[in-house]
C-alpha cells in the first residue's frame, strides 16, 4: 500500500485542499472508531499527502466530540510521520494580532471530557511531553511561512503557549484574564489531546494557528464571536493553503529524522508479550 509521510489536519474553515491532485477518499475504521471525515489522499506537486477535516465537512463536530484517537490512528495507518495541524485561535497578547500566525511550542491542557491516550486499557505507557511540538518540523514550517508572507504586514510568532479549553463556549472575561496570568499566549479548543496522541503515535507534530480575535480580555477590542472568527478565517484560508503547499515542499526535501519518531522508546511499561492479538496489533501500528 502506498504510504503518505505528510498529513494535514484542517481546522475551522479549512475543509479541503483544492490543489490536491490524484485524490482518493478513504473511509477507515479504527479500533477507536471512525475519523471525523473520510481521509483524502493525493499529491501536491507530486508529493504524497493525506488530508483530514477535523470537524468534518460542514463543520459538524464540536471540539468535545472530535474523535481525536480515530483521527490520529487512521493517519498513522496511512504512514503519516509528519503531521501539520491547522486551527483558529484567539490571542491573549497585545503583540499577537488578528490575522497573525502562531506556531505554539507549549500547551496548557484545560480540557475535561476527552480521552487523551491510546494506552488506557491493558497497556501502560508514559511518554515525555516536555516537547509536545517537534522543534525540527516547526522550524521548517516557520521558514516556509516567512517565505510566503515576506511581502505582507502580518507576523509569525513562534515559541508561544497555547491553552486548550473544552468549549464549545468561549471564555468568560475572568477566565481570559486568568489564562493571561498563567502565561498562555493563544487560546483554542482543538490541539489537545491531538498533540499528545500524535506524539504517542510517534509523529512529528506542528500546529499552525491562525489568529482570529483577542478572545474577550482586551478592553478596546471586540469580544470573540462566531461571526468575527469566521470573517477573519475567510481572510486567511487562501494564505493557509499556500503555506501548507510551501511547507510540504520543504518537509519533503529533507524528511528529517526527529525525536518524535522514537517517542515510545522506553515509554511502554507493560510487557508486550502479555498482550492479546488485538492490542498487539494496535501497538504495532503505533510503533511502526
Amino acid at each position: 500500500m502506498k504510504t503518505f509521510s505528510i498529513g494535514i489536519i484542517g481546522g475551522s474553515g479549512l475543509y479541503d485542499l483544492d490543489n490536491l491532485s490524484n485524490f482518493q477518499e478513504h473511509i477507515i475504521n479504527t479500533p477507536f472508531g471512525v475519523p471525523s471525515d473520510p481521509i483524502i489522499t493525493g499529491t501536491i506537486d507530486g508529493i504524497p499527502v493525506a488530508f483530514l477535516s477535523r470537524h468534518g465537512k460542514g463543520h459538524r463536530l464540536i471540539p468535545s466530540k472530535i474523535p481525536f484517537r480515530a483521527n490520529v490512528y487512521a493517519l498513522k495507518t496511512l504512514g503519516v510521520k509528519y503531521l501539520l495541524s491547522v486551527s483558529a485561535v484567539g490571542s491573549l497578547r497585545e503583540s499577537i494580532k488578528p490575522l497573525d500566525i502562531v506556531l505554539p511550542s507549549q500547551y496548557l491542557d484545560f480540557t475535561k471530557n476527552r480521552v487523551s491516550t491510546f494506552f488506557d486499557e491493558g497497556v501502560v505507557a508514559h511518554i515525555s511531553m516536555a516537547e509536545p511540538v517537534c522543534t525540527t518540523l516547526s522550524s521548517i514550517v516557520k521558514k516556509s511561512i516567512e517565505n510566503v508572507i515576506k511581502e505582507q504586514t502580518l507576523q509569525v510568532h513562534d515559541n508561544k503557549t497555547y491553552i486548550c479549553i473544552e468549549g464549545p463556549q468561549f471564555s468568560t472575561v475572568a477566565e481570559s484574564n486568568y489564562y493571561r496570568l498563567i502565561n498562555a499566549d493563544v487560546i483554542g479548543m482543538t490541539n489537545m489531546p491531538e498533540a499528545k496522541l500524535a506524539l504517542e503515535a510517534q509523529m512529528a507534530y506542528c500546529s499552525i494557528a491562525f489568529v482570529t480575535d483577542f478572545d474577550c480580555w482586551h478592553p478596546k477590542e471586540e469580544n470573540v464571536s462566531v461571526s468575527l472568527a469566521i470573517e477573519n478565517l475567510h481572510k486567511n484560508i487562501h494564505l493557509a493553503k499556500i503555506i501548507i503547499q510551501e511547507s510540504i515542499h520543504n518537509i519533503h526535501t529533507t524528511l528529517p529524522a526527529t525525536k518524535a519518531h522514537h517517542s515510545l522508546k522506553n515509554a511502554i511499561v507493560t510487557e508486550l508479550s502479555t498482550l492479546n492479538t488485538e492490542y498487539k496489533e494496535i501497538i504495532d501500528v503505533l510503533l511502526a
